[in-house]
């Protein structure tokens, strides 16, 4: 960097820093965090302002919320793909960037504030900040039972005491049977160790691994089975703040048949979703599907949002399958569709396919709510329970998108080289085409007979030696033309003799130009102006 650019950045940094802190962080609110995070860089001043604890509550607020897409590390048909993540934005458009964080055994369990709760296959639970990089690993409860689940771990945050919690139902999940849990250990981000919450009865673990748990205002939500009422499934909430325990029962006219029940978030409210589903499917559509939103916790008070007539063989991503007034679907193949919602009696139009994500299996893919934040770890990890902090790069190319575009380069190269070839074989191809036509002006045969073998002759190594060959070929012609030229001096009007020659020479000065345009190595034609020789 030379002196003046030096002095140039000098004197804007002089500028900026003239407007009063009220306008500036102003400015950066508005601004990315990849931005923010280069900024911090730049003076003592900038970095007070982004690291300010409210003005990332700021900034947190007016991020635009993102899809995340999670799949889990999985094996088909014997080949085994890692974990993987996918973020959409509210256009729809599919993020290139992949997350180091996450790791190919990681399987993601709760996201908020930017923040990602991680199950690993270790002995940790890993807590990473998306765009920041920052990695937190905290040792899991010591009480951990055989058939430990990472769907048995959950994240959330609590807007008023501002802490995070990972939460873990402890129980021991058996294939053959249901399940049951009765405490609920509690890690509150900071502090030294894990503490248990005892339930007031024993509560079903299937439902937490099947319907899954949402944080909704501070409180976590998940569906569970009760045997003894009169209806079949209810909601359980758990506090975050006072850590207690509350039943909600579902509304009457979303229960009967053969149902699936799913657990969802929409506008910042709880929401629950069924639907009939096949007996040997159970994850799968079969029928129409009612959407309910809880209005009130303490009556509590349901209303119906919408009630969808859905194509068959559909699954729904979980937990979060509504993001923008659409509701996302997956088919048996892989593929991944968006549906606009209108109204209450909403019908799924305007399909629009948004990716396919083969050869993931369609059951396994988790969605979540994120955003991009400046949420900081590094104050968390002081305490004896968390270990292995590192500072990861934030979001980084994708290893497959950067190949997939290295080839789409490579492809692309070789198509122009490939026009190069085919033009610099066509260039003296219409060159002698034009040539010839002068000649038929020639009266004397021997000399035309002799300038058309000449130009026959350069034209025949053409295919064997494309580069090399053209530029002779090229050179022969321009010279059997210039001999062209003067016979016709001798033999014909000067007004006729330069109409023919601007004429030809016209249209070789059009293949010269768009020759030229593909390599500088083809020899020029004569130029124009030696028509008014």
């Amino acid at each position: 960097m030379d002196s003046e650019e030096t002095k140039k950045i000098k004197t804007d940094e002089l500028t900026i820093n003239f407007l009063p802190s009220v306008l500036i962080e102003q400015i950066f609110l508005r601004l990315p965090v990849s931005t923010l995070l280069r900024c911090i860089e730049v003076c003592k001043q900038w970095h007070k302002i982004i690291r300010d604890p409210q003005f990332v509550t700021a900034h947190l607020e007016q991020a635009s919320p993102c899809a995340l897409l999670f799949f889990p590390k999985e094996s088909v048909q014997g080949e085994l793909y890692p974990s993987d993540a996918i973020i959409l934005d509210e256009t729809w458009s599919q993020s290139t960037l992949a997350v180091p964080v996450i790791g190919p055994d990681d399987i993601l369990c709760g996201s908020c504030n930017g923040l990602i709760c991680l199950y690993t296959r270790t002995s940790t639970i890993k807590i990473a900040n998306l765009a920041t990089g920052e990695c937190l690993h905290l040792d899991k409860p010591v009480k951990n039972l055989k058939g430990d689940h990472f769907s048995f771990y959950h994240f959330g945050f609590h807007p008023v005491t501002k802490e995070y919690k990972v939460v873990h139902f402890l129980g021991e999940h058996k294939k053959k049977s249901q399940g049951t849990f009765d405490v609920i250990q509690v890690y509150t981000l900071g502090s030294d160790k894990w503490k248990d919450v005892r339930t007031s009865e024993a509560l079903s673990l299937s439902c937490v691994k099947d319907s899954g748990v949402v944080d909704v205002d501070g409180t976590m939500f998940w569906l569970t089975e009760d045997a003894e009422a009169s209806w079949k499934h209810s909601i359980i909430s758990f506090g975050l703040s006072e850590e207690t325990f509350a039943r909600i029962q579902l509304p009457e006219d979303a229960l009967g048949g053969y149902r699936r029940y799913w657990i969802t978030e929409i506008d910042g409210k709880v929401c629950i979703a069924t639907a009939e589903v096949y007996k040997h499917q159970p994850r799968m559509l079969a029928d129409k599907m009612q959407i309910w939103t809880l209005d009130s916790k303490v009556e509590p008070r349901w209303s119906q949002m919408y009630s969808l007539r859905c194509a068959y063989n559909y699954y729904l991503p979980r937990p979060h399958f509504v993001h923008w007034d659409n509701i996302m679907v997956q088919d048996v193949f892989g593929n991944l569709y968006s549906y606009e919602l209108f109204g209450h009696e909403a019908k799924l139009s305007n399909r629009v396919k948004q990716l396919n994500f083969s050869p993931h299996k369609p059951d396994n893919v988790q969605a979540y709510i994120c955003v991009k934040s400046l949420v900081r770890l590094d104050a968390y990890k002081k305490v004896g329970i968390v270990h292995g902090s590192k500072q990861r790069d934030g979001w980084a190319l994708k290893k497959w998108e950067a190949w997939e575009r290295q080839i789409c380069d490579a492809e692309k190269s070789w198509k122009d080289v490939y026009k190069l070839e085919q033009d610099s074989l066509a260039f003296p191809q219409h060159l002698a085409m034009l040539v010839k036509r002068a000649l038929n002006c020639l009266p004397d045969e021997v000399i035309r007979q002799r300038i058309t073998m000449e130009i026959d002759q350069a034209l025949q190594h053409l295919p064997d030696c494309q580069d090399q060959a053209s530029k002779q070929a090229t050179d022969v012609i321009c010279s059997a033309f210039s001999e062209v030229r003067k016979h016709l001096r001798a033999s014909m009007e000067a007004d006729d003799l330069q109409r023919l020659l601007i004429d030809l020479l016209n249209r070789l000065e059009g293949l010269s130009n768009s020759a030229a345009n593909n390599s500088h190595d083809i020899v020029a034609v004569p130029e124009a102006n030696a028509s008014h020789e």
